[in-house]
């Protein structure tokens, strides 16, 4: 049996746009109510969900039986968080707040078996299908995807270079973060915040490195995309369903006297 080709890492080096969905509501019901919507690329979110291990796992399995590549973002750039999510299948790591050339080839690292990096190995986990999967070590570098965040403008003056540490598949920008650190906490769809993602983008655009963001607003993710970017992610699943259940209230309040 041969590992499996992963269809974003390939599509986002080819330049190939690519639109995704945040996922959060760490269960397996709920990642089947969009599994079937065809979205390019989801990140399952452990930094800032209460996801574990196990429900991760189940948010897996879901996507596993679609065309859908299934990202976890790992809490933090942690050598054996990364290990684990690897065995256990993730198709790629989304790693949070990068801040340097040094962290980011940590990230990388993370990901590569020994002498190329520091993953542990064990030939009998989900990733190989329990040791089924024959190739598995020889090609697993060219098929997961590692994306850096970046969530600050001293990493964003790092940009070109974090971009540039080998093994990394692409840059990903994170408002909310960046925003804060501008001093402007709560406002990540803020000209200023946005100006200076954009300028940075375009210089890793100019490079060939593929870059992305998560957006709330599909109008927004359509515009970056138009203007170069390569993966967005659009909307949030526990977003979108808080914005349907209160747009449903309002509209029944509307109606009555």
């Amino acid at each position: 049996m041969k590992l499996k080709k992963n269809a974003f890492t390939h599509a986002i080096a080819a330049g190939e746009k690519q639109i995704g969905l945040w996922v959060t509501l760490c269960s397996n019901f709920a990642a089947e109510v969009v599994a079937p919507t065809g979205y390019d690329w989801v990140v399952v979110d452990m930094e800032h969900s209460p996801n574990d291990y196990l429900s991760t796992l189940g948010q897996l399995q879901v996507f596993a039986a679609t065309n859908t590549t299934a990202i976890v973002r790992v809490e933090w750039n942690d050598t054996v968080a990364v290990k684990r999510l690897l065995d256990l299948g993730a198709s790629g790591i989304l790693f949070p707040m990068i801040q340097s050339v040094e962290e980011a080839k940590s990230a990388v690292a993370a990901t590569r078996y020994p002498p190329n990096g520091a993953r542990g190995f064990s030939g009998t986990t989900r990733a190989t299908k329990f040791g089924r999967v024959t190739d598995y070590a020889e090609r697993v570098d060219e098929e997961t995807s590692v994306i850096l965040q970046l969530e600050t403008q001293a990493a964003m003056a790092q940009a070109e270079e974090i971009a540039a540490v080998e093994g990394v598949s692409g840059i990903f920008f994170g408002p909310a973060d960046i925003a804060a650190d501008m001093g402007l906490l709560g406002q990540p769809t803020h000209p200023d915040v946005w100006k200076e993602i954009k300028a940075t983008a375009a210089k890793l655009i100019a490079k060939g490195v593929p870059v992305g963001t998560l957006v709330f607003d599909p109008d927004k993710a359509a515009e970056l995309l138009n203007e170069g970017f390569t993966f967005v992610a659009c909307g949030m699943d526990a977003a979108l369903l808080a914005k349907a259940s209160d747009a449903a209230l309002a509209h029944v309040k509307s109606k009555l006297p």
